[in-house]
């Protein structure tokens, strides 16, 4: 009998480790709630994951087996469960952000002290972080060069789903939890005995919780906590979703039609252009290598409807912006995404202080200016400038937000407010279902120049340009901003041009610029070339 430890990996199919320990023995599933991983979480991702959790304890059951469910530090839980079953082994897929890799280090000694066994996989990247360098044998700091050998590496198919005779049988887990409670009560508790703050809803339910208002965790076998025994609460947003089904559902509708014309679609937030399965693959809940080879069929498709297509790999980084594409080149551009993905995984695991500093420092530091009333109009999605505030705005209501406006209030936050980074990172890591430290600490730091491989410092985006770009007839300002409904897009895209008569007759409710942006845009220069060391009027 082994152990297979949970994480960022819920799910049965293409897993890595699970199908490894699968191959040898009888597998046992155990997730740990961390409190070290917990103090950096939020009420969205908490429900997130406790929904997550809910589908994978429901694939278990349906193979008549379960998931065991503690709650401690793992480098003492892990030991304690895996010497209670005698298991072999405790297997366990990498994460690579330096909490995951100081955590795992605890857990590694902790079973070595122990003298078991344990084994650890790479699963969540096509790539490993540190397979993919340089031919000087540095890490990649520019995207485009990382794409090219990104491409041409080969890739593992799926691993393979578990069934029921690779699990342990539900009734010797709660034996298992029977005999660690007989030991003491400070680790799991037996299913069956008297609960508070369990959540045992199916995952297909709705988002009620039962009262959870108790401060001690009773888990056990299959029994989730709910938001609040945890310290959190339930969120306003929401959030859509989950399990392996659900992600399966999202990616077969998408691939279907939408990535075939992805790159023409996918900066229209009001066009159903992307796969938006970025929340799945934060918690794991479909494999990258099942979403890769899924493209790949996506891209035989397109190839054997247009035989004369040829391979884009040689013109295109996946961020082209061609005009004229065939499908194929489509669906290389959503390849793209994965490969963005794996470059910042690689940047955060050789850079882990990225998290919080600057990964380019400019020689005199940068003066952000910080104003408290401009960054809280900004969260508010009340900055009276109407692209950035539906984008703000859905965040809030849907815990997600469209990619193309992601890079849009970005910007408007450094710089239009001239606001550090660290301001929008932190509210995106509390309102996002999909926050990845790696994808949106990068995405951050290209929005403020900070970054590597960012957006050089003098450019910057116009929000109403954006705005009437991307958004031409305000459908998706109009869904985000009730204030703007009915309004002429041409107003709402010359809002800031607008007199003060002009706004309240055809918006009264809805705030003026709190910034000008031309003016704003010259202090933007100005701070840039300050901290850089030049004359900033030069």
């Amino acid at each position: 009998m082994e152990l297979f430890w949970h994480r960022r990996d819920l799910r049965l199919a293409d897993n890595v480790g699970l199908a490894a320990t699968a191959d040898r023995d009888t597998v046992v599933p155990v997730f740990v709630f961390d409190d070290d991983v917990l103090a950096h979480a939020s009420d969205v991702r908490v429900r997130r994951l406790l929904d997550g959790l809910a589908a994978l304890r429901d694939d278990y059951r349906d193979r008549g087996s379960d998931l065991l469910v503690a709650h401690g530090d793992p480098a003492t839980v892990l030991p304690r469960v895996a010497e209670a079953l005698d298991a072999d082994r405790v297997v366990w897929n990498r994460d690579y952000s330096g909490l995951a890799r100081r955590r795992d280090a605890g857990v590694r000694q902790a079973l070595h002290d122990a003298g078991i066994r344990r084994e650890a996989h790479h699963d969540s990247v096509l790539h490993t972080p540190d397979s993919i360098r340089t031919n000087a044998g540095d890490p990649y700091s520019v995207y485009t060069y990382y794409w090219r050998k990104w491409t041409d590496r080969e890739v593992d198919p799926p691993a393979p789903t578990l069934d029921a005779s690779d699990l342990a049988d539900r009734s010797e887990l709660v034996d298992t939890v029977d005999t660690l409670r007989a030991g003491d009560d400070d680790g799991l508790r037996a299913d069956g005995d008297e609960r508070q703050g369990v959540d045992d809803r199916p995952a297909t339910d709705d988002h009620s919780t039962t009262d959870g208002g108790s401060a001690t965790l009773t888990p056990g076998v299959g029994d989730l906590p709910t938001p609040a025994a945890l310290g959190f609460a339930e969120p306003d947003a929401e959030i859509g979703p989950a399990g392996t089904d659900a992600a399966r559902e999202r990616l077969d509708t998408f691939l279907a039609h939408g990535v075939f014309t992805y790159d023409d679609d996918r900066d229209y937030p009001a066009r159903e252009g992307t796969s938006r399965i970025s929340t799945f693959m934060k918690y794991g809940e479909i494999g990258v290598r099942e979403v890769y080879a899924a493209t790949e069929r996506a891209m035989a498709e397109a190839r054997s409807d247009d035989p004369d297509t040829q391979s884009d790999s040689d013109e295109t980084d996946g961020s082209d912006d061609s005009d004229e594409k065939g499908p194929a080149a489509h669906v290389e551009e959503f390849q793209g995404q994965l490969a963005w993905r794996e470059f910042y995984t690689q940047v955060l695991y050789h850079n882990p202080e990225v998290v919080t500093e600057n990964y380019k420092e400019y020689e005199e530091g940068i003066d952000w200016r910080d104003d408290p009333e401009e960054i809280a109009a900004w969260k508010r999605g009340e900055t009276g400038y109407p692209i950035v505030d539906a984008g703000m705005r859905q965040l809030r209501q849907e815990a997600f937000m469209h990619n193309r406006v992601r890079m849009i209030v970005a910007s408007f936050l450094t710089k239009d407010l001239l606001a550090d980074w660290r301001h929008g990172y932190d509210h995106f890591r509390e309102h996002l279902a999909d926050h990845d430290t790696a994808n949106d600490n990068g995405g951050w730091q290209w929005a403020a120049s900070t970054g590597t491989d960012a957006q050089p410092y003098f450019r910057i985006f116009n929000p109403m340009t954006q705005g009437e770009r991307y958004d031409p007839d305000a459908e998706y300002i109009s869904e985000y901003v009730p204030e703007l409904r009915g309004v002429d897009p041409e107003v709402i895209h010359g809002w800031h041009e607008c007199s003060p008569t002009q706004r309240a007759n055809a918006a009264p409710e809805y705030p003026a610029p709190v910034v000008d942006h031309s003016e704003r845009r010259e202090a933007a220069l100005a701070m840039y070339k300050r901290a850089r060391g030049e004359d900033p009027d030069g």
